[in-house]
């Protein structure tokens, strides 16, 4: 549905659908009453190699282009080094990102031309924004700081002090990107809090903030690019896409799995939006083939133990490397892959 087919009420509803959390609706409403062109942005770090989660924001950047808002995504570099990923790589990780990106975002059905992808050092290293840096940091403490970047850096127990500058950083990207609304995880919620508070003491309007769901990993954990078994990689083959769920945790009856999951977060969200069926193939001394067309069916049958876990596994590595299909078309990401993670 284009944005000229919908109302306020409608592009708001597209915006939100599926999202853990909205700070600001009212904010949001505003926003999209006015005539003005609202931007949102969604910030990923150079790190760890994508995974298929990464589909759960990308399909939110679908919902927010169809809204008829325009997207920016960040590709914050210097966040990553801040992160303690070596000067020496972070370049190749850029280039990496780059490109996986939009072939991800492609695969969904998604023009990437009205994307714009924006380097966090293009801006970060300029004069004013390191003096808004400087004021920010006056403005509070180690522990505030802290606090703030907890759910997202890597801090131990001796913290860097590049750790307790990344969310000073990330507040102030919303400044100078020119954005009306951040898009995240839930895990960013503190950094987002930290945003809403400071910006306005620097004189700059507080943001609206959009939250994802978090989705657990395949062994039972957050899907993480730090934890090998726990993702399935972008650059992953057909068999190693099933041998990685054939290994996945998956309790016959118990829905509390990285599967079910990601089933529901983005496997039957491109169904329903396509008026498909998620199919089951079972040989027909088995039941035959299953058939549905929502998340809550699925999750019923496999509670009530009419659909095995196996079953279910064979027929999400399909949809996955369905979903995979059109990036490993592209030949120049295995080489960049290579270049970024060898």
């Amino acid at each position: 549905m284009a944005k000229k087919d919908m109302g306020v009420e409608g592009r708001f509803e597209l915006i939100t659908r599926n999202l853990q959390e909205v700070i600001g609706e009212e904010e949001l409403k505003a926003l999209l009453r006015s005539k003005k062109e609202v931007v949102v942005y969604w910030g990923t770090t150079p790190t760890g190699s994508p995974h298929v989660s990464y589909f759960v924001p990308f399909l939110k950047l679908g919902d927010f282009l169809r809204a008829g808002l325009k997207v920016k995504i960040l590709i914050a570099d210097l966040h990553g080094a801040l992160d303690s990923v070596p000067w020496e790589i972070l370049a190749k990780r850029q280039k990496y990102y780059e490109e996986v990106i939009p072939e991800m975002i492609r695969a969904l059905g998604v023009d990437t031309k009205k994307l714009e992808f924006v380097r966090g050092s293009s801006f970060q290293l300029k004069p004013k924004y390191f003096e808004d840096t400087l004021r920010v940091s006056m403005n509070n403490n180690v522990n505030e700081c802290i606090k703030a970047a907890s759910e997202v850096v890597k801090l131990g127990d001796n913290p860097k002090l590049g750790g307790l500058i990344y969310p000073i950083m990330q507040a102030l990207d919303e400044e100078y990107l020119g954005v009306d609304i951040q898009f995240g995880g839930v895990d960013q919620r503190k950094i987002f809090v930290f945003a809403r508070e400071n910006l306005p003491k620097l004189g700059y309007k507080a943001r609206v903030e959009l939250m994802n769901p978090m989705i657990p990993g395949l062994i039972g954990k957050k899907m993480s690019s730090s934890i090998a078994n726990s993702k399935i990689d972008v650059m992953d083959n057909e068999e190693t896409v099933k041998q990685r769920l054939n290994n996945a945790e998956c309790v016959a009856g118990n829905p509390d799995n990285g599967l079910m999951a990601f089933l529901k977060a983005v496997i039957f969200v491109i169904k329903e939006d396509n008026g498909e069926k998620f199919v089951v193939e079972r040989p027909a001394k088995y039941g035959g083939n299953l058939e549905y067309r929502d998340y809550g069916a699925l999750e019923k049958d496999f509670v009530e133990k009419k659909l095995h876990p196996l079953d279910l596994k064979n027929a999400l590595a399909k949809e996955i490397n369905k979903l995979l299909t059109p990036v490993r078309k592209n030949k120049r990401l295995p080489l960049l892959y290579k270049d970024a993670y060898s």
